[in-house]
């Protein structure tokens, strides 16, 4: 039972659900969390957990879930997770805290991707389900947000360092996410009236004097125009010392940074490109974009025409070569178990290569002796290599191997000087992709 974690999509934005609360001591556990597992089960539906953690892994049911509890027992702090083996992804935890310490049920949820609450039926399911818990649970704040969004806000307290959280808790009203519950004391400071009279899609006081506040009917689509515009209406009129024009700014400005930027990536480097942006956070993933749409590889410089190639000048060519073959070996040994398209030397195998150095920052991440010595050479000879098989090249030896030369058509490559200056810094990566210097080659060969 293979439990699917929010880490195994691609990078997207997802719904997060914070909900800290108390419990009363003087009722048995499984009295006091009846109402919690009572509303999962019955609004969860489509993102509805199927897997329990405690010490070990089960499917999820009632018994399994007390036995995890049990299992995860450490004193005074108990604690288990909560999964789903099919999309959307489920990372959701439970967390308890007993006497001598203060007493806490922390509930904490990610549901990935946050477009699967795209339909307003399960965000109604989701809103129901907090409600409930909010109906029986006494909290100081609860929300539900974007995940992109809340990083952008500037941090999980949105805006507040963390001494004004641990001094003051939430003395205010700072952020109006997609969902709200407020608790009594904040009600109480902002004032009750004025909360239940804010313009939003759904505002109920609930029986313990909370008040549940919802901006929008669907989250998937709290970037849009007319979700911010009511984000900002509530929050401008929760807290009149602030301008709206300002808060509606602020909120756009964030929309605009997660806004869908089309790639238009340099077609040499595509592929490459496309796997680099898959590396970045959601919320950088637009802006990520952008900035390698406008970015252009340099042409490489690596060449001269054939005519002014500098001849041979080892006393055996054709053991020259063997020592070329031989040290493209050396990458495919290094690279083989995490990237094993080196076996083939294709093309295709040179972007796989460029985008695992990449990712791995080989340049920073290795000794620069080790690169010197044993990388250079090898990634080098298997550029040459794949010249040579792929384009119909020959190897020039030469005593020094930045020297060494391939000749396709009317142009000798240089792959080992290449190779210096791919492996100069993380950056030089991609400006001096192995990728892009084989496409330049065949262009001029075509």
């Amino acid at each position: 039972m293979k439990r699917l974690s929010v880490h195994d999509l691609k990078p997207e934005d997802r719904l997060r659900l914070e909900f800290d609360t108390v419990f009363d001591q003087q009722e048995a556990l499984e009295k006091q969390l009846e109402p919690f597992l009572q509303a999962l089960e019955e609004h969860a539906n489509e993102w509805m957990p199927d897997v329990v953690n405690g010490k070990r892994q089960r499917k999820y049911s009632r018994p399994s879930f007390w036995k995890a509890l049990e299992e995860r027992r450490d004193g005074n702090t108990s604690g288990l997770g909560l999964y789903r083996t099919k999309w959307p992804a489920l990372d959701m935890s439970l967390s308890l805290w007993f006497p001598p310490l203060h007493p806490k049920l922390g509930i904490f949820i990610n549901v990935k991707p946050l477009s699967f609450f795209g339909l307003a039926e399960r965000c109604h399911d989701f809103i129901e389900m907090v409600r409930a818990w909010a109906s029986h649970y006494p909290v100081t704040h609860a929300m539900a947000y974007s995940s992109d969004d809340m990083i952008l806000a500037g941090s999980p307290n949105f805006g507040r360092d963390d001494e004004t959280e641990y001094r003051d808790g939430f003395d205010k009203i700072y952020e109006v996410c997609w969902l709200n519950v407020f608790g009594p004391k904040l009600v109480e400071i902002v004032g009750r009236e004025r909360i239940l009279s804010t313009p939003a899609h759904r505002v109920e006081e609930l029986p313990n004097g909370s008040v549940l506040l919802v901006t929008w009917p669907t989250v998937a689509d709290f970037a849009s125009k007319e979700a911010r515009l009511a984000q900002a209406r509530a929050h401008a009129h929760l807290r009149p010392d602030l301008d709206f024009d300002t808060i509606l700014r602020s909120l756009h400005e964030r929309s605009a940074t997660l806004a869908p930027v089309e790639p238009r990536f340099h077609p040499d480097l595509a592929a490459l490109l496309s796997r680099v942006v898959d590396r970045a956070a959601s919320h950088e993933r637009q802006r990520r974009i952008a900035e390698l749409n406008a970015w252009q590889p340099p042409e490489p410089e690596e060449w001269r025409p054939a005519d002014s190639a500098l001849p041979p000048d080892v006393e055996n060519v054709e053991l020259a070569r063997e020592h070329y073959s031989t040290l493209a070996e050396h990458l495919v040994a290094l690279l083989h178990s995490e990237v094993p398209s080196v076996f083939a030397a294709t093309p295709e195998s040179l972007t796989d290569a460029d985008f695992y150095f990449w990712r791995e920052d080989f340049p920073k991440s290795r000794p620069r002796e080790a690169l010197d010595e044993h990388a250079l050479p090898a990634i080098g000879a298997y550029l040459g290599e794949v010249l040579v098989r792929h384009l119909g090249g020959r190897w020039i030896p030469r005593q020094k191997l930045e020297e060494a030369q391939v000749l396709v058509g009317h142009r000798v490559w240089l792959p080992f000087l290449r190779a210096q200056r791919f492996m100069s810094s993380r950056q030089a990566l991609l400006d001096y992709s192995l990728t892009q210097l084989f496409r330049a080659a065949e262009r001029h060969l075509g």
